[in-house]
Order: C-alpha cells, then sequence, then structure tokens
C-alpha cells in the first residue's frame, strides 16, 4: 500500500483547504453580525431617576419626563426620553406608561373635557381610567402597562415597564 499522494490529490487537497478558509473568512462576519445583540450582556432591571419628588406626588396623575443615558441600542448608544404618569394610592407610588393599547399613541390625563379624570387618547378616543384600565366600549385592547418604582434619597425612579397589576 503507497501512502504517495499524487500531483492532482495535492491540488484538490490545496484548493479545497484554501477554498474552505475563504467561505470562513466571508461567512464569520455575517454571522457575527446577526448573533451580536444576543451574546450583548443585559442591562435590564436598572432604575432610572427621574426629577419628581416623592413628597410631592399627589393623588392627581402628573407627567414625568426622564432621559435613559447612553442607551445602547445594538451597536448605537444615545440619550432616550421617556414620560410617565405618576400618582400616589394610599403610600403607593404608581407609574403608568402613557403608551396607548390600541395604536401606540401618547396619552393625557384629563385630555378630553368630557373626560375629565381619566386618561385620553387623542387618536382615536380611547379612554383610561386612572389605575390604567381600558374602558370598555373604546378602542383600547388592553391596560396602560405600569413602570417598576422605586424612590432613592426622595426622589422617584422608574424601572423597567411591566403589564399592569393594578387591575
Amino acid at each position: 500500500m503507497s501512502s504517495k499522494v499524487s500531483r492532482r490529490q495535492f491540488l484538490n487537497y490545496t484548493l479545497m483547504g484554501v477554498g474552505g478558509f475563504m467561505v470562513s473568512a466571508a461567512a464569520m462576519p455575517m454571522i457575527r453580525f446577526a448573533i451580536d445583540p444576543v451574546l450583548a450582556s443585559s442591562e435590564g432591571g436598572d432604575f432610572i431617576p427621574t426629577d419628581q419628588k416623592a413628597d410631592d406626588v399627589t393623588e392627581t396623575p402628573v407627567r414625568v419626563d426622564y432621559t435613559i443615558k447612553d442607551r445602547k441600542d445594538a451597536w448605537y448608544k444615545s440619550d432616550v426620553s421617556n414620560t410617565a404618569w405618576v400618582y400616589k394610592d394610599g403610600d403607593k407610588i404608581i407609574a403608568l406608561s402613557p403608551v396607548c393599547k390600541h395604536l401606540g399613541c401618547t396619552v393625557n390625563w384629563a385630555g378630553d373635557d368630557t373626560h375629565p379624570n381619566e386618561y385620553f387618547c387623542p387618536c382615536h378616543g380611547g379612554r383610561y381610567e386612572k389605575n390604567g384600565k381600558n374602558v370598555p366600549g373604546t378602542p383600547p385592547t388592553g391596560p396602560l402597562d405600569q413602570y417598576e418604582v422605586e424612590v432613592i434619597d426622595g426622589l422617584v425612579h422608574l424601572g423597567k415597564t411591566m403589564p399592569n397589576t393594578l387591575v
């Protein structure tokens, strides 16, 4: 039995090796691009400080604007501004998302003269009760989302959104 490699076999092995290397070199960036966001570490659960003092929160919802600094979205970092409706229910501070469940418009507290104690979506007349529950017979398909809330050094800090636990 001979272990000699013919010239033709040597060229086949060489071309297969070089070709395989070139294909893998071309495919690796595409694979890395596809899985990089999945491999990125999650920074969820962080609480974002607001300018709202916990002692100033009343039973009437107030609009609280806050900014998420250096939010990383895949490969880009940017500051993102958000809003929440914050009010006090007994001793507990409640923060609701202003995003309507119908089409994603922004709801306002007492935004319609005919419904002074409700959230109102001006896009299609959607209405929500104070606790975020959608009023039956109006366009919203579900209650407003709720934010996790913490009070740190007397200021309201908002966390991630979660399904409404009040309704």
